[in-house]
């Protein structure tokens, strides 16, 4: 049994005709991690992990810092963001709940119902 084996599988889709979809909590994490990257003002994941780093890395890194849970097909993510300085705390965190919530949602048909910010640290210089 390979790691992949020990993943949570949420069912999104139960048609008896056709099979089901399972999608693991990692993807709903990297899904989350790329869509919260995209927003102007976060310099960085938890630990330093930029979109450049992921090319490099993989995708797998890009759920560093990224918490999942899902309970009937309900969605609660925590995300530990870096922030640009001089860009607004508020502002920036509401971008990314919206940014994050829309792409769990039209992704994977998963309902979210949290998407909680944590900011670790500023970034001093710009890192994109």
């Amino acid at each position: 049994m390979g790691k992949e084996d020990n993943q949570n599988a949420y069912m999104t889709q139960a048609d008896e005709s056709f099979g089901q979809v399972q999608i693991a909590d990692e993807v709903v994490a990297i899904i989350a991690g790329l869509a919260a990257t995209e927003v102007e003002g976060v310099a960085s994941m938890a630990g330093n992990i930029t979109k450049e780093l992921v090319s490099k890395l993989g995708m797998k890194s890009l759920s560093k810092g990224i918490k999942v849970s899902v309970e009937e097909g309900v969605v609660t993510v925590d995300v530990t963001l870096n922030i640009d300085y001089g860009y607004s705390v508020p502002k920036t965190c509401q971008k990314v709940q919206e940014r994050v919530k829309s792409a769990i949602e039209n992704m994977t048909g998963l309902t979210v119902s949290d998407v909680n910010i944590r900011i670790a640290s500023v970034s001093m210089e710009k890192q994109r």
